[in-house]
């Protein structure tokens, strides 16, 4: 028979143990940050994911009293970074910078889901909202409604460019054929400037991209911009109309830049490093330098990040079961 008193040891020792993970973190918050803070992002040196992690690091850094660094892990679309942060110790020092396709679009797409934003991963702060923009070539459709009849007359002979496969620009062509029934063709690429280079070429009838990366060759006539697909006009372009003033009711595709940590990280960490963001978001000249990069920037707090993923994870898997898109 157990003894009044060695249940009450064994139960004390129970609750102790319970307790451990949540005094752990309430001391690694205490000092917090001690030591270098990584950030990580997905993508190679000197993309616009890359470059909005380097406008942010020296303002993080000082306003932290610690240095902050950019570890580059490319591949898989930004998903390879997500995946070793899953595994990552939640103390606060090796944070992610994400984006629409590595936190929403991707883990949508792939059969064998490595991680999902919403569970996997302790939301910080977002950074910056952008949209994508649909462009043809100069002397296609003038507008979505002539696109749209185009592809009817035409099923399967139109095609559409994507920077590859499973992400924004891809997923965006997807919704197209969705909202509108049109039969059109994917054809994946490297990056966008393959795409771009295959739209002006004439290899391809359509794609969607970033405004910023797109508005130059719109505004040289290199190519004709049919739509932005955002709810209001785009602060950066507002000569463009919406692709829905132009028939596409809540036709809208979000790129967003965001940054996230490994799931159980204690909150006080979160709100640390969340202040600190939306400080450094707050001063001008970090205002200016991503707003040259075409993003308007979104601060808000961990649970605005939170409720906002959430909502994208439930836009694109609708997207992915209708469409049947899959990667293995």
């Amino acid at each position: 028979m157990i003894s009044g008193t060695t249940r009450r040891g064994a139960v004390a020792l129970v609750a102790a143990l319970a307790l451990t993970p949540m005094i752990r973190g309430e001391a690694l918050a205490q000092d917090y940050p001690n030591r270098l803070i990584k950030l990580v992002v997905g993508y190679p040196p000197g993309g616009p994911i890359d470059t909005t992690a380097r406008i942010l690091v020296p303002r993080l850094a000082a306003i932290l009293g610690q240095t902050v660094i950019v570890e580059n892990r490319p591949g898989a679309t930004g998903t390879l970074a997500g995946r070793n942060l899953v595994v990552t110790e939640p103390d606060g020092y090796t944070i992610m910078l994400g984006n629409a396709s590595s936190l929403a679009v991707m883990p949508a797409i792939t059969r064998y889901r490595d991680y999902d934003a919403t569970k996997s991963f302790a939301p910080i702060a977002k950074l910056t909202e952008g949209y994508e923009v649909l462009v043809v070539a100069p002397d296609g459709p003038k507008s979505v409604q002539e696109l749209i009849a185009q592809a009817r007359a035409n099923p399967g002979k139109l095609n559409f460019g994507s920077a590859g496969f499973g992400n924004l620009t891809h997923l965006s062509g997807e919704l197209l054929k969705l909202r509108t029934g049109i039969d059109i063709f994917h054809i994946p690429y490297k990056g966008a400037p393959e795409a771009q280079t295959a739209l002006l070429a004439g290899q391809i009838h359509l794609m969607f991209g970033e405004v910023a990366g797109l508005l130059p060759m719109v505004r040289a006539g290199k190519l004709r911009a049919l739509g932005v697909a955002s709810e209001t006009r785009n602060a950066l372009a507002p000569e463009l109309p919406t692709l829905i003033e132009g028939g596409l009711p809540d036709f809208v595709a979000l790129t967003f830049t965001g940054i996230v940590a490994p799931a159980a990280m204690p909150s006080t960490i979160v709100g640390r490093l969340n202040g600190a963001i939306n400080t450094a978001l707050a001063e001008p000249e970090v205002r200016v330098a991503l707003e040259r990069l075409g993003a308007e920037v979104r601060p808000g707090a961990p649970s605005d990040f939170v409720a906002f993923l959430a909502k994208e994870k439930i836009k694109w898997d609708e997207v992915v079961r209708l469409s049947g898109v899959k990667m293995e």
